[in-house]
């Protein structure tokens, strides 16, 4: 997959950057920057392309996700991060998803896999309007930070708070953050910087 490994502090943790639709693998260097400059980085290109727009998975409409993709596309990124933790030398517990819209999506098909070991996310625009029914994977010991648009005309509020609703059946710790649109604050990045 192609992708940017930064290595950070010896001991830091490290946060797996994942790009929102029409990204890349560098679209969210500076927002890891403004985090925390000292943590390596695993930045990874989405492998599926969308007129020509790169994205993670497939899907059939805006807010209808292929399954059958996502649920391939996850365990194959899920798989090359195990790869990279074992080629760059960094521990499963010590990634921190950080993603951006189409890559928040993506950051919780990730999390909510039962052999993920992920502590802490930080998801800006998220939507996950699948049925997890048969998903009970407990997040007790999980932080996730979500930053959410109030007038996102993409993510309606009830699809905001749907994923706010995934998190907290499951016993995460949820901080949450209301921004205008579909968007990356300097504020949210702030209040995303206390969890950390």
């Amino acid at each position: 997959m192609k992708h940017i490994f930064k290595q950070g502090a010896q001991g830091k943790p490290v946060f797996l950057l994942l790009h929102g639709t029409g990204g890349d693998e560098r679209d969210l260097l500076p927002l890891a920057e403004m985090l925390d400059p000292t943590y390596s980085i695993l930045s990874v290109k989405g492998e599926v392309s969308e007129n020509g727009m790169a994205r993670y998975f497939k899907r059939l409409g805006e807010g209808q996700y292929d399954l059958e993709d996502l649920e391939y596309r996850g365990q194959e990124l899920f798989q090359f991060i195990e790869e990279s933790s074992k080629e760059y030398g960094f521990k499963l517990e010590d990634v921190i998803p950080v993603g951006f819209s189409n890559g928040s999506n993506m950051a919780i098909n990730l999390i909510l896999r039962e052999q993920t070991p992920f502590q802490k996310a930080l998801l800006f625009a998220p939507l996950y309007p699948l049925d997890l029914e048969n998903n009970h994977k407990d997040l007790s010991h999980f932080n996730v930070f979500l930053s959410m648009g109030a007038r996102d005309p993409i993510v309606t509020n009830a699809q905001s708070e749907r994923v706010i609703e995934i998190f907290k059946e499951r016993n995460a710790t949820v901080t949450e953050a209301w921004v205008n649109s579909h968007e990356i604050t300097q504020e949210a990045v702030l209040k995303a910087r206390e969890i950390l």
